[in-house]
C-alpha cells in the first residue's frame, strides 16, 4: 500500500505540483518552484525559481523568495538576483503551482513578475506549453515518507516557453526555448549533490534526462555516494532509480566535470556532463535547519550520453551547452563568484 502522500508513477501535475508548505508550522521547510530553458542553437538559458523557506522552530520568520538567472555564454555574462518578501506579501492559490510572491506569479502555463538589485534587474512575461505528464526523480513511493527529506520531480519535462525577457533593459524574445517545470522541496536540503538535466538534445529533441549523485548525512555519519537518473526517450521510459540501483551506479565528480554509469538489467546509460568554471553563478540556498548551503550553477553545461539497451546498438545523444548543472556543497574553495 502506497504512503500517505506519496505519488502515483502517472501522477497529475496537479498533484505533483501540490504545495506542501503549511505557514504557522514550526518544522522547518523549504519549497521551490524553478523554470528554466534554453535557446535552441544558441547559448543563453534563464532560470527563475519561487520559493518559501521556513526556518526549523521560527515559523514567524518565514518568507517568500524570487529568485531569477540570465545566462549567455556568447557575451560571457551571468546576472543572478533574489528578492525576499514577508510571507503576507505572498499566495498560495488552488491550482498547483498557483502562487504570487511579491509580486510575481507562477501558474500552470504562465509566469510573470521580476527581480532586480543594485546595477541590475531581470523581468519576465511568459507563456510555456507543458504537453508530457510528470517524471518522477525518486521512486513514487519515497515522496511520502520521511527519507529522503528533500523531495525532487519535474513537473512539466519539455516545456516550451514563449513571451519575453528584459534584462538589464534589453529585450530578449523568447519563442519556443525547451526546458522544464520542476518542483523540490523538504525539511533540509540534500548535503551534496549534484543535478542535471537536459530538455532536449541537439539532434534529439525528443529525449529527457534528468540525473542526481548525492550524500545525506546523519549526525556526524554520511551515507555512501548514491546515485538517480531517469530519462524518456520519446515514449520509452527508463528509470533507473531504485535505493539499490542508487547505491551500484557509478559516478565521480572531479571539478565541473561529472561522469555517471548506470546499469540495469538489459539497461546502460553513461552520462557526461561539464561545463567551465566561469558558467556557474554561485548562489547562497539557507538551509531549514540552520546553516547555509552553496549551489553551484549552470545552464549552459555540455552533456554527452550513451544508451545501450539489450540487442541493440548504442543511442549516443549529444547538448553543446542544453544541459544544467548544479552543485550543492559546503567547500569555499570552488572558485566561483557568488552573485545571489
Amino acid at each position: 500500500m502506497a504512503a500517505p502522500g506519496s505519488l502515483a508513477t502517472g501522477a497529475s501535475r496537479a498533484d505533483a505540483n501540490r504545495c506542501r508548505f503549511v505557514p504557522g508550522s514550526r518544522a522547518g521547510h523549504y519549497e521551490s518552484y524553478f523554470l528554466r530553458a534554453n535557446e535552441a542553437g544558441r547559448a543563453r538559458a534563464f532560470w527563475i525559481r519561487y520559493t518559501f523557506f521556513s526556518p526549523a522552530g521560527q515559523p514567524q520568520l518565514a518568507l517568500g523568495e524570487v529568485w531569477a538567472v540570465w545566462f549567455d555564454g556568447e557575451q560571457r555574462r551571468i546576472v543572478a538576483l533574489k528578492n525576499q518578501f514577508a510571507l503576507a506579501d505572498c499566495l498560495i492559490g488552488a491550482g498547483a503551482p498557483d502562487l504570487l510572491i511579491g509580486h510575481a506569479h507562477l501558474s500552470a502555463s504562465c509566469l510573470a513578475g521580476s527581480a532586480s538589485g543594485p546595477g541590475h534587474s531581470i523581468a519576465w512575461a511568459l507563456g510555456y506549453d507543458a504537453p508530457h505528464p510528470p517524471l518522477l526523480l525518486l521512486p513514487a513511493s519515497l515522496y511520502g515518507g520521511r527519507f529522503p527529506q528533500a523531495k525532487a520531480l519535474v513537473g512539466a519535462p519539455g516545456a516550451l516557453f514563449s513571451g519575453q525577457l528584459d534584462i538589464d533593459g534589453e529585450t530578449v524574445a523568447v519563442d519556443q526555448w525547451r526546458g522544464s517545470q520542476n518542483h523540490n522541496w523538504g525539511s533540509r536540503h540534500t548535503d551534496t549533490y549534484a543535478w542535471g538535466q537536459v530538455a532536449g538534445f541537439d539532434d534529439a529533441p525528443e529525449v529527457f534526462l534528468e540525473c542526481s549523485t548525492a550524500r545525506l548525512r546523519w549526525g556526524p555519519l554520511r551515507s555512501p555516494q548514491m546515485s538517480l537518473v531517469v530519462l524518456r526517450i520519446g515514449t520509452l521510459a527508463l528509470s533507473l532509480n531504485s535505493i539499490t540501483q542508487a547505491l551500484r551506479t557509478r559516478a565521480r565528480i572531479a571539478g565541473f566535470t561529472w561522469d555517471l554509469d548506470a546499469r540495469a538489467d538489459g539497461v546502460r546509460v553513461e552520462i557526461r556532463i561539464d561545463a567551465p568554471r566561469e558558467a556557474f553563478a554561485g548562489l547562497h540556498y539557507p538551509n531549514p535547519p540552520g546553516g547555509i548551503k552553496t549551489c553551484l550553477n549552470s545552464k549552459l553545461a555540455s552533456c554527452s550520453m550513451t544508451v545501450t539497451l539489450r540487442d541493440e546498438p548504442p543511442r549516443r545523444y549529444s547538448s553543446r551547452h542544453g544541459a544544467a548543472f548544479e552543485i550543492l556543497t559546503d567547500r569555499t574553495d570552488h572558485g566561483v563568484a557568488i552573485l545571489a
